[in-house]
């Protein structure tokens, strides 16, 4: 959803209708904490039972060409570098896992703030703010499908009579940092009002 509702709002951007693209982007703040709710809690999860239990699969390194932000491309080449000289493949995967957590959480800011500013009108250009947008949404999609494979990975090493207890202490963590029920109340209102309209 958070992919529709970013892709209908650059497209209003591009046809000039910027009210009709602040309604569309207005939902999309909302949608990306959901989004970094669930990936972070996965993430944290993971870290929090391999260290606790030793449950380490193989990982491979960030490759900083998957990504379009300067730091996290940054970021992605410090981790392949510490992966190939200094990291163990305990520490490979562990030090992985908190790096994309960390890079989760900061485009998380950066796509608030880009949406803040393209709601308030501050901007000069709502066409640049839409490429930072898309850069954003871009670097996060990477971050969800590095975090599958984290997740395949893992659950091939992690024993049967662990995988409810990790389930359960995901959806837990999800439920503790899940935003205030109102505001997804609120998703669900404004989604169903635009497509109701159309």
């Amino acid at each position: 959803m958070l992919s529709v509702s970013l892709d209908e709002a650059i497209e209003f951007v591009r046809r000039g209708c910027l009210p009709k693209a602040r309604q569309a982007a207005r939902v999309t703040p909302d949608l990306c904490e959901r989004l970094v709710v669930s990936l972070t809690a996965v993430l944290h999860q993971m870290s929090e039972h391999a260290r606790y239990y030793g449950t380490i699969p193989n990982a491979v390194p960030l490759d900083a060409a998957n990504f379009r932000g300067h730091r996290e491309q940054r970021l992605a080449r410090i981790h392949s570098l510490f992966s190939r000289v200094l990291l163990t493949q305990r520490s490979q995967f562990l030090y992985k896992l908190n790096a994309l957590e960390d890079m989760v959480r900061a485009l998380q800011r950066d796509f608030c703030s880009h949406v803040e500013k393209l709601l308030s009108g501050e901007a000069a250009s709502a066409e640049s703010l839409c490429s930072a947008l898309d850069g954003s949404h871009f670097d996060l999609t990477t971050c969800l499908q590095e975090t599958i494979v984290l997740l395949k990975c893992f659950f091939v090493v992690l024993p049967e009579k662990h995988v409810s207890a990790f389930e359960r202490s995901v959806r837990s963590l999800q439920e503790r940092s899940a935003p205030p029920r109102g505001r997804l109340d609120a998703i669900r209102a404004r989604r169903a009002i635009q497509l109701a309209g159309q």
